[in-house]
């Protein structure tokens, strides 16, 4: 492991862990970054963004035994692209898939973009194989949607980043009986306040991990360098476990900045971006997250470190 000037996390020194050329050849696969990613029978089950040089949007599989050597699948993930309302409302434009297991299923968040901007929509699946679309889960302008993986005082819960705020977006957790309709939304924090380094926007990152100190919520926080440069950061903070409304604590400092080459070259210069997180049974946490918007990468660190950050740092 190669040791990063923010020692919360280090990053994997076979990174980059996926690009386009680890897919079949005829799928014309350019891009592969902002996974999801659970561990389903013991295998590591990434569900991938990828992009083909059209840029159209495809869900993809690739599993790993490790969870650092991973092998997609030979197709992609079927998805209702004939489906009238599917295909007004994502223009073929679908990405950023958080999964998280709720009892024996598991759920897969994801952004769909079209003239009408950004909707959250839902999928699930018993076994990785069948898949179901449940449909739009938000009106227009939201993105970054992640379930938590129970629910809260009776209800299921949801963090999210509509694009209002100061300037565009704060984390949002909203409440629902049956995953579908959606409220009691309440702002959790905004971009600009206690996070010097995500003045711009916020957005919820990896699935929450319950902790007995709360629920660690990684998320991604946005600058903007030299007017139109946008860099993404890492962050971490401790939500309330009956009010995830309530920052407990929140690290002061990013955990993982873009500095190597994969994550300062590429699609979008200088992102690091998760949408997914592995918890090991000794702690240690798998932290995946896109490079650059083209690559696909993983760092580690561990509940524990991570806790502490949010005290300390």
């Amino acid at each position: 492991m190669k040791t990063s000037k923010y020692p919360i996390c280090k990053r994997y020194e076979g990174n980059p862990i996926l690009t386009g050329k680890n897919f079949p050849p005829e799928a014309d696969i350019k891009h592969v970054f902002n996974s999801g990613i659970i561990k389903y029978k013991g295998i590591y089950t990434m569900v991938c963004r990828v992009e083909n040089s059209a840029l159209s949007d495809r869900f993809w599989i690739a599993e790993s035994k490790d969870g650092f050597n991973f092998k997609p699948r030979p197709k992609p993930v079927p998805m209702p692209h004939d489906d009238p309302m599917f295909k007004e409302y994502t223009s073929s434009m679908y990405y950023d898939p958080r999964i998280t297991k709720i009892g024996d299923t598991y759920y897969i968040v994801h952004a769909g973009h079209s003239g009408h901007t950004c909707r959250l929509s839902l999928v699930k699946t018993d076994d990785f194989k069948k898949f179901e679309w449940m449909g739009f889960i938000s009106e227009p302008d939201n993105r970054n949607g992640v379930l938590f993986p129970e629910k809260i005082n009776g209800l299921y819960a949801r963090l999210d980043r509509p694009n209002t705020g100061n300037p565009t977006g704060d984390v949002w957790v909203s409440y629902s009986p049956d995953l579908i309709f959606w409220g009691k939304s309440e702002c959790v924090f905004r971009n600009w306040e206690g996070i010097n380094w995500a003045w711009t926007k916020v957005g919820p990152g990896a699935t929450p991990i319950k902790t007995p100190e709360g629920w660690l919520n990684i998320f991604h926080g946005v600058r903007i360098q030299c007017k139109a440069h946008y860099v993404y950061q890492l962050g971490v903070c401790l939500l309330d476990l009956e009010n995830p409304a309530k920052v407990k604590a929140m690290a002061k400092d990013a955990i993982l900045i873009p500095e190597e080459m994969y994550e300062l070259v590429g699609q979008t210069p200088s992102v690091v971006f998760t949408s997914g997180a592995v918890v090991e049974d000794n702690g240690e946490v798998k932290l995946y997250y896109g490079g650059a918007d083209n690559v696909q990468c993983v760092a580690t660190t561990s509940v524990e470190r991570l806790i502490d950050a949010c005290y300390n740092r």
